[in-house]
């Protein structure tokens, strides 16, 4: 009879995508992750593998909570332009606050591992390209409420968010200047009307 876990699966790998997030892929130790997750080396090769496959879980699992939690903002308000303007504001805040973890692990990943490592690339187009129907979506009922202000094609205009999202990320990796963001975003969100 195969022996039950002792451990909660999602909460040693939200460990996981602490310490990815933190250090990146390359400096994360197996030691590293071990200490963080507070289990057995034995039980993290058992569970997830190899650091590549806890790796790949834990951008799978960061997409499950962390984007979740921003594509929910998304819907957040009646008005689709005010749930965009939320989404970026909501960005500074946590680029301004989250400490070691500023910034994001999809871009992170993408900066780090994207051209070395297919698997990763995949992954991380998948967390993108989830973000981009997000923000198509928003944009489908601005046009349809009768908000949006712009002739742009929405998924054009999709694309462009997410690039503008990512850009914000990687400027808040080396930027703590809230005047700077938001002066990112002011010119962003000025492409949502004529």
């Amino acid at each position: 009879m195969a022996r039950s876990k002792a451990f909660n699966e999602e909460e040693v790998l939200d460990k996981a995508v602490a310490v990815f997030w933190e250090k990146g892929y390359e400096a994360a130790s197996m030691q590293d992750l071990v200490d963080a997750m507070g289990i057995q080396r034995g039980s993290l090769y058992a569970t997830f593998g190899s650091k590549q496959q806890l790796f790949l879980r834990a951008l799978t699992r960061y997409g499950q909570v962390v984007v979740k939690q921003f594509l929910d903002i998304l819907d957040s308000k009646p008005s689709a332009i005010a749930s965009i303007e939320l989404f970026f504001a909501q960005l500074v805040e946590h680029l301004l606050t989250a400490g070691p973890l500023r910034s994001c692990l999809v871009t992170n990943s993408a900066i780090e591992r994207g051209l070395r490592d297919a698997e990763t690339r995949q992954q991380v187009l998948l967390l993108l390209n989830s973000l981009e129907q997000g923000f198509y979506k928003v944009l489908q009922r601005a046009h349809e409420n009768g908000e949006l202000k712009t002739d742009l094609e929405l998924n054009k205009l999709a694309s462009f968010l997410t690039c503008s999202m990512q850009g914000l990320l990687v400027m808040g990796k080396v930027c703590s200047d809230r005047a700077a963001l938001e002066g990112i975003n002011e010119v962003t969100l000025s492409m949502l009307s004529k």
